[in-house]
C-alpha cells in the first residue's frame, strides 16, 4: 500500500474517546491517550492525528497537556486540531510538539488570519481541515454548517499554497459505514496535487485498500481500531508489502 496510515486519537476530559457523527452526547471512552499512542508507535506507525474535542466545543485549546504528554514520550509525529482560534492557540500547540496543526473553523470565519498563519509558518505545518456535511463546510466541532461549497473552499486555500487537506464526510465519522470514497476521487480529480487525508467511516482494513486503490494520499481512522475491527499489526505488516 502507498496511502499513508495516521491513526487517530480523540481527546475529552484527557481522555481516549470517539463520538458518533461528531455527536458530543453519543460518546465511547476508550482509555488513556498516552497509552494508545505508545501502542500505536510499538507497532510501528510514525504518524498520529490527536484531536482535542473539548477545545472544538470551547473554541480554545484545552487539553494541551495531553498533546505536550504525548509527543514528549513518543516520537510519533503529531498533526493537532480542535480549538485553534487565536495565534496564542497556534503557538500553544507547536510549543507542546504538535508537528502540523489542522485548522478548519478560521479558515472559514477568518480567512485572513488563515492566510496570515499559512504565510508565517508555511503550507507544510498547516492541515486545512474541510469537513463536509450536505456538501457545505461545518466549523466549530461540527456545530454549524456554513454557506461555503467544498470545492471552491478548497480552491481559494490551494491558490494560496496549502497542500494538506484533511477531508471528514461527517455522516460517514464513527459510524463504520465505510469511507465517503467518492466524495475523495471527486477532491483528487478536481486537484492532482493534493495531499488529501480521507477521514471517517473506515471500518476495516479492506477500506483502507480501497482508499489507497482509489488513489487516496492519505488516511486517518479512529474507531475500527477501538472497536477491533483493524487489527493493528496486520495493516503494518500489509501495508509494507
Amino acid at each position: 500500500m502507498k496511502i499513508e496510515l495516521i491513526p487517530a486519537i480523540d481527546i475529552i476530559n484527557g481522555q481516549c474517546v470517539r463520538l458518533t457523527k461528531g455527536d458530543y452526547d453519543q460518546k465511547t471512552v476508550y482509555g488513556k491517550p498516552l497509552d494508545m499512542a505508545l501502542e500505536f508507535e510499538r507497532i510501528g506507525f510514525e504518524r498520529l492525528h490527536v484531536v482535542d474535542l473539548d477545545g472544538a466545543k470551547s473554541k480554545h485549546i484545552v487539553n494541551d497537556g495531553v498533546l505536550k504528554e504525548i509527543t514528549s514520550q513518543t516520537r510519533l509525529t503529531v498533526d493537532f486540531g480542535g480549538g485553534i482560534k487565536t495565534d496564542e492557540d497556534l503557538e500553544k500547540a507547536f510549543a507542546s510538539g504538535a508537528a502540523m496543526v489542522t485548522v478548519g473553523s478560521i479558515a472559514v470565519t477568518e480567512p485572513e488570519r488563515f492566510m496570515g498563519w499559512l504565510e508565517k509558518y508555511g503550507a507544510e505545518k498547516m492541515i486545512l481541515g474541510a469537513d463536509v456535511r450536505h456538501g457545505k463546510i461545518s466549523i466549530n466541532g461540527w456545530k454549524e454548517d456554513s454557506a461555503e461549497d467544498l470545492l471552491p473552499f478548497l480552491k481559494k486555500y490551494i491558490d494560496a499554497g496549502v497542500k494538506n487537506v484533511l477531508c471528514t464526510e461527517i455522516s460517514k465519522d464513527g459510524t463504520l459505514a465505510g469511507p465517503a470514497i467518492d466524495l475523495y476521487q471527486r477532491m483528487m480529480e478536481a486537484y492532482p496535487e493534493l495531499h488529501l487525508i480521507a477521514s471517517g467511516g473506515v471500518s476495516s482494513i479492506a477500506d483502507i485498500e480501497a482508499l489507497d486503490a482509489a488513489g487516496i494520499p492519505a488516511v486517518v481512522f479512529g474507531k475500527a481500531i477501538y472497536e477491533g475491527k483493524i487489527d493493528l499489526k496486520e495493516l503494518k505488516v500489509r501495508s509494507e508489502r
